[in-house]
């Protein structure tokens, strides 16, 4: 063996660096940059020389702004968007249709509810102009005012109807009541009404009773039913007194007329009932026959009422 391969291999000293590098970390970058510089410039010379680059001499050209037509339709789609939620609607859906109606478009739709017509009015005023706008809001604003027309000299003559003007006053009267008061009332009346108790039952007919109703001097209760029957009992002991035949289908209402039993002859029109074909008949308490029949009803009559003076009959289906 040699006298070197005796020798120990050599020991590699690590060098130990004191300080921040930053200052040569920055000397590093600049001269990189600088080197790129200089390579990006002189390729950017040898391209003009060699006709690839052209550089104007300060002149500007404007580009065309293209836009398709479908950018165009949803920028237009978010301004609707936009004026819509500016637009307020009134919660009255009378004043809603009226503006419906002023706009040319249907007051309502199949299955559409308020609360669908009034976003519906306002998409449509969101694509009007402004004319129909303000033309939509006249028609809104006349819809408030009060109007008046000419009645004929019948119902002129039923508001002079001295009873007529007895329950003008008491509603009159009942309205200058405080609402305290009428509160305290109706709280009395339903403590009342939790103290009833059954005093009486009995089985009206075979089919559903549609409509009941106590006579002036509450000494009858009237009855009607899906049967075509109309039934007279007695209070309180709920005793048959007559049965009125007369209707072949489903009775809607059977209705005492005023002062039935009290000033009018038992031979006198006494009450009224209306079925679902469209026939109106008149009773007295003494025929289980009725004396007269009202006629013009092309569809279901569903109510009847009397006048207070007993000179009318309303009907309504």
């Amino acid at each position: 063996m040699s006298d070197e391969e005796d020798s120990a291999p050599a020991v590699k000293k690590s060098r130990l660096f004191y300080g921040s590098l930053e200052e040569k970390e920055r000397q590093r970058i600049t001269m990189e940059t600088a080197s790129s510089a200089t390579t990006g410039s002189d390729a950017l010379k040898a391209g003009i020389r060699a006709g690839n680059i052209n550089i104007s001499s300060g002149e500007t050209m404007e580009m065309e702004e293209r836009v398709s037509e479908r950018q165009l339709e949803a920028l237009a789609e978010f301004e609707r968007r936009r004026r819509a939620r500016q637009i307020t609607v009134s919660t009255d859906d009378a004043e809603v249709k009226a503006g419906l109606r002023a706009l040319g478009e249907p007051i309502t739709l199949f299955g559409e509810g308020p609360a669908d017509r009034r976003e519906r009015l306002r998409s449509v005023l969101s694509v009007v102009g402004p004319d129909d706008e303000e033309r939509a809001k006249r028609s809104r604003d006349e819809c408030l005012q009060t109007w008046y027309h000419e009645g004929p000299a019948s119902l002129k003559e039923a508001r002079l109807c001295r009873l007529t003007n007895q329950r003008l006053e008491a509603a009159r009267a009942l309205k200058e009541v405080a609402e305290a008061t009428k509160t305290i009332r109706q709280q009395e009346l339903h403590k009342s009404l939790r103290n009833l108790n059954n005093f009486c039952s009995q089985i009206g007919d075979d089919r559903p009773i549609s409509f009941c109703h106590f006579s002036p001097d509450s000494k009858m209760l009237a009855t009607a039913s899906w049967s075509g029957l109309c039934k007279l009992w007695s209070v309180p002991d709920c005793a048959l007194i007559r049965t009125l035949r007369g209707h072949n289908t489903n009775v809607g209402a059977v209705a005492f007329r005023p002062q039935a039993g009290v000033s009018l002859d038992r031979s006198d029109v006494s009450l009224a009932s209306c079925a679902a074909d469209g026939t109106v008949k008149l009773w007295n308490l003494e025929s289980d026959e009725p004396v007269a029949d009202i006629e013009g009803h092309s569809d279901r009559v569903s109510r009847v009422s009397w006048h207070p003076s007993g000179r009318f009959l309303g009907t309504t289906w």
